[in-house]
């Protein structure tokens, strides 16, 4: 049960939300005071090293600005970013705010209204937008682009022996490298090219505005820990997501510390055009996989990978195949195949994900975890 219950979980890519089916009432782990505006409980975890998330008089903390995080996202139909934006903010979290001790939150102190401003131009009725003010020009290397993309906003509880209170706050500044405008509406799309260089002078200058301001929201102290990083969107036609640049914790005050480098990658397999893969030894790996299970089932649609490096090294990856196989038995018999090939031939010692699907949607899921030997596997059945 508990296999099934985390390849779900691992799936759906929403790790520290899911509803596990079991509510925690004990204090070392959430509390509830006894009345209704004060009563806290947690969704309980599946293991150690995810969070449990906050539930407040029976419901569960949503974030009225998530939804604002896809409608100002102009970036092509690229959802990768927003999840990779996502899981990247919550692992950089598990650094500084430790699963063992604080419970994950979505974010309540961004409104609506204030992630709108914040994510449109500064200008003399938005004097909050991030933005540059825009200087009128069209040309892609004179006009001032849009750098911020996205904000995302988690927050990590503590008990506090009669609830809970806010413990730190993890912000995500979703930054172009590319910024793609229309000179005239409903025109030609064209863009800006933004170097490295610019983009973190820009977010920099950025993260220290936001510290500020949240310090002066209320329930946020003087010593509150504020992580906040800068996160690289991919472009339009990305089949990835982006990957964060660098981060910082500002411990008190507004002073952001010194600020950390971060080395990751993502790339697609099999690569495309003349590319070249990033390692050689892991495209070989996932060329022979595909190649094993398609002289098996040759009426695959085809196969694709994810894979993720830090620090030049394969940190995971989370494969797709697409099948035309519509029978139960088929189904079943290809999803055990490929549990064979994958610890065979895929890379070992790196958590890997593998989705099989059809145009009716999924039918099975495998996955291991960091450190695990073999894959553990569950079909969806069509009832």
């Amino acid at each position: 049960m508990k296999k099934t219950l985390l390849a779900g979980l691992m799936f759906s890519l929403v790790i520290f939300l899911s509803a596990c089916g079991k509510l925690n009432f004990d204090s070392g782990s959430g509390s509830t005071s006894g009345t209704k505006s004060s009563a806290y409980q947690t969704t309980g975890a599946v293991t150690s090293d995810m969070y449990q998330g906050v539930i407040k008089n029976g419901r569960y903390q949503i974030s009225s600005a998530r939804g604002l995080t896809l409608q100002q996202n102009t970036q092509g139909s690229n959802t990768y970013n927003i999840k990779s934006m996502e899981n990247g903010l919550l692992n950089l979290s598990k650094e500084q705010f430790s699963p063992q001790k604080y419970v994950f939150q979505e974010g309540q102190l961004l409104s609506t209204s204030v992630a709108r401003n914040w994510l449109g131009r500064e200008s003399s009725s938005n004097p909050d937008g991030l933005n540059p003010k825009d200087n009128g020009k069209k040309d892609p290397d004179t006009r001032n682009p849009i750098y911020l993309q996205q904000v995302l906003e988690q927050d990590y509880m503590v008990d506090s022996g009669d609830g809970m209170k806010l413990g730190g706050i993890s912000i995500a500044l979703g930054l172009n490298k590319v910024d793609y405008y229309t000179k005239t509406q409903y025109g030609a799309q064209f863009s800006t090219t933004i170097s490295n260089a610019t983009l973190t002078e820009k977010g920099e200058a950025m993260a220290k505005k936001v510290v500020e301001r949240l310090r002066k929201m209320n329930g946020v102290s003087a010593d509150t820990p504020i992580l906040i990083g800068l996160y690289v969107q991919a472009e339009s036609d990305s089949l990835v997501g982006g990957t964060f640049s660098n981060y910082t914790v500002a411990k008190s005050g507004t002073n952001l510390g010194t600020w950390q480098n971060l080395n990751e990658q993502n790339e697609v397999l099999p690569v495309v055009g003349n590319n070249k893969a990033l390692n050689t030894n892991v495209a070989n790996d996932f060329s022979n996989f595909t190649t094993q299970i398609n002289s098996f089932f040759p009426t695959l649609a085809g196969t694709t990978a994810q894979v993720h490096y830090v620090d030049k090294e394969l940190a995971g990856m989370k494969i797709t195949i697409n099948t035309q196989f519509y029978g139960e038995t088929e189904i079943m018999s290809f999803t055990q195949y490929v549990g064979t090939s994958a610890n065979k031939l895929l890379p070992s010692g790196v958590p890997i994900d593998i989705t099989i699907q059809s145009v009716q949607g999924t039918q099975a899921f495998l996955s291991r975890a960091n450190g695990d030997k073999s894959f553990y596997s569950h079909i969806f059945d069509s009832y």
